[in-house]
């Protein structure tokens, strides 16, 4: 078997420079150093001054980051004061991106089947788990951004309630105070007739406006709903001036071309999303039947398991709203939904357990059917 006498670390270190070619990095030895090379290098066992780091990541010839490496098995929970260390210790001959009193922003703690990462210039930085490593483009361009995305969602200013209905102000406060929290899974329940869909493009408005948020997935139920939502995009006035969401922004529906670097909003079913993610053909048959409806069949599927596509990295989207999330999400499409590296944001009428499980029991707002009545 391939690598069957390497060390159980040995393996987590195959494991993550596959994972990083994917992604786009180059990697080389720090004995033949040419940072240049690639805008995104990752160089193995790096020296500092409290030791060699396993990986130190280069933008543009600048460092960056961490990666420590460790075995199946490691609480990589426990590793985040080893990278925090190495972030922080001094290289001789290196430029930085930040001044050096300050940590390399970009951490991670890896074994082979698990990657955890922080942003030391968030507010309060927290590992998160995350699917893969983020792309040197991405990093570039968070790097010349002047705060992060989870600093900017602390300065969104308070909500002008002019023309909401009070489930749906209680909806947008609630959630946006979830994000400042940096939870990263909200659930709204909100019954039927409530303005789901406005209440959702009020919240994507407000976060493009004010936190620059880069894109938003809106995740339906079928092809009809998709289209049904694009009006809604289509028809919803700003309230500073008057003009149309789509005047101000890109939103489209996720088709066979994929998605477009200017696109602000992308709205596609999961089966959509899962063919794009997989490379397979979906027909467009199929994207009109739901893709979270539970059959007598459902739970005998396997979930559907997806790899990682350099095409749409796992920083594809900072936001994944759900609508009508009461579904098998949490059976069939879990880890497409998991793949991204995003705050998850469910919208339902009729919330089970299990729905409330899968957001980590934070329930932001709740506007039942009797409530409405």
């Amino acid at each position: 078997m391939e690598h069957e006498s390497h060390t159980p670390e040995q393996q987590a270190r195959v494991q993550i420079d596959k994972q990083l070619i994917l992604a786009g990095w180059v990697i080389q030895d720090k004995k033949r150093l040419n940072l240049y090379q690639s805008l995104g290098v990752a160089v193995r066992e790096m020296d500092t001054d409290t030791g060699p780091a396993d990986y130190m990541l280069f933008i543009d010839g600048k460092a960056c980051g961490i990666i420590e490496a460790k075995r199946e098995g490691t609480n990589l929970g426990q590793v985040a004061e080893q990278s925090g260390r190495y972030a922080t210790s001094q290289t001789k001959n290196i430029r930085r991106w930040v001044c050096d009193d300050e940590p390399l922003p970009f951490l991670y703690e890896a074994t082979n089947i698990e990657i955890y990462f922080r942003d030391e210039r968030d507010p309060k930085p927290r590992s998160r788990t995350v699917f893969h490593f983020h792309q040197p483009e991405t990093c570039h361009r968070w790097l010349k951004e002047s705060t992060t995305f989870r600093t900017r969602l602390q300065q969104i200013p308070a909500l002008n309630t002019d023309g909401l209905r009070d489930c749906q102000i209680e909806a947008v406060t609630g959630m946006e105070d979830s994000l400042k929290q940096a939870k990263p899974r909200a659930l709204l329940q909100m019954a039927t007739g409530a303005g789901k869909t406005y209440t959702a493009v009020t919240q994507i408005y407000r976060l493009a406006k004010f936190s620059k948020v880069k894109r938003v997935l809106f995740l339906v139920d079928r092809g009809n709903l998709g289209r049904q939502a694009l009006k809604e995009f289509q028809q919803y006035t700003v309230p500073e001036d008057g003009r149309k969401f789509t005047e101000l922004y890109n939103v489209s529906i996720l088709g066979t071309a994929g998605i477009a670097d200017e696109t602000k909003v992308t709205i596609s079913t999961i089966q959509r999303l899962y063919s794009q993610l997989s490379g397979k053909e979906l027909d467009d048959e199929a994207d009109e039947h739901s893709g979270f409806e539970i059959d007598n069949n459902t739970f005998n599927k396997q979930p559907k398991q997806v790899s990682y596509n350099p095409a749409i990295p796992i920083e594809a989207f900072d936001l994944i709203i759900i609508d009508e999330c009461h579904r098998s999400i949490y059976n069939l499409w879990r880890q497409v939904l998991e793949y991204f590296d995003a705050f998850l944001v469910g919208l339902t009428a009729t919330p089970t357990k299990k729905t409330i499980g899968f957001f980590n029991q934070n329930m932001v707002s709740e506007y039942t059917h009797e409530d409405a009545v």
